[in-house]
């Protein structure tokens, strides 16, 4: 590291859990993020800030007015223009030593492969079951660790699959999309624009985790939490031998 890093990851370097060989970790990770909005969002941010080495961000949409209650890395000046092109100015002027990969895109079954194949971990923070079953197979398939958030109203919820280490993939623990109507988006539904950055924030922690061996990990355990009452709660998580994303992997 220069000794510019080394000041800018001072505050990671003293830290035991990751130190000098972890923050060297971060630096050298590739990283893939699905969504570039409320999720995304603090997450890219903490993850630019972090060190981390290559950052790549799946989003075909451009910036509008609604989304600024909670994507925190536009402005209003951003209204109109690619997420991709947005946030890669944004995260450049978080950290210039990192890189940002931009792939203005919609993630479907025939670039899911091509797109996770290229990094070493994968965040999911897409709206909607179809998009979060094609990530979760691509990352089956390919052995890379993913971490999937998703929110509505005032709760959201987090955990780590990865199936290759003796926890459940996604689909072992959401087997199949809910009923229409039963599970609306944001659109639909709300979502208090704070719990986000939350929810954001602790995939980009769980990342750094992940990443540098520190602490342990949201494997196997689905972790969620109440904005509006103050209370959260984990829940344990187990494998089905019959999923047909990882199943093969446990057989």
């Amino acid at each position: 590291m220069t000794p510019d890093e080394i000041t800018r990851y001072a505050r990671h370097i003293v830290l035991r859990e990751i130190g000098g060989p972890g923050q060297q970790k971060l630096l050298r990770a590739k990283l893939l993020c699905v969504g570039a909005g409320g999720l995304g969002s603090p997450a890219l941010l903490y993850l630019a800030a972090a060190g981390v080495g290559r950052l790549g961000i799946v989003d075909d949409d451009a910036v509008s007015l609604s989304n600024l209650q909670r994507q925190i890395l536009y402005s209003t000046d951003d209204i109109g223009a690619a997420k991709t092109e947005r946030a890669k100015a944004t995260l450049g002027q978080i950290n210039p030593h990192i890189s940002v990969d931009l792939h203005p895109v919609r993630l479907d079954a025939s670039n899911a492969d091509a797109l996770v194949g290229q990094y070493d971990l994968v965040l999911d923070g897409s709206d909607n079951f179809a998009t979060r079953y094609l990530v979760n197979a691509a990352c089956v398939r390919a052995k890379k660790p993913l971490i999937s958030a998703a929110m509505s109203q005032w709760e959201g919820q987090i955990s780590v699959y990865d199936p290759n280490t003796d926890g459940p993939c996604y689909r072992c623990v959401f087997p199949e999309a809910p009923a229409e109507g039963l599970a609306p988006n944001c659109a639909q539904a709300g979502v208090m624009g704070a719990l986000a950055g939350v929810m954001g924030s602790m995939m980009a922690s769980e990342a750094i985790k992940v990443i540098t061996g520190a602490g342990e990990p949201l494997r196997g355990a689905l972790y969620i939490y109440d904005a509006l009452y103050g209370e959260s709660r984990k829940l344990s998580l187990s494998q089905r031998q019959d999923c047909p994303d990882c199943g093969a992997i446990q057989s």
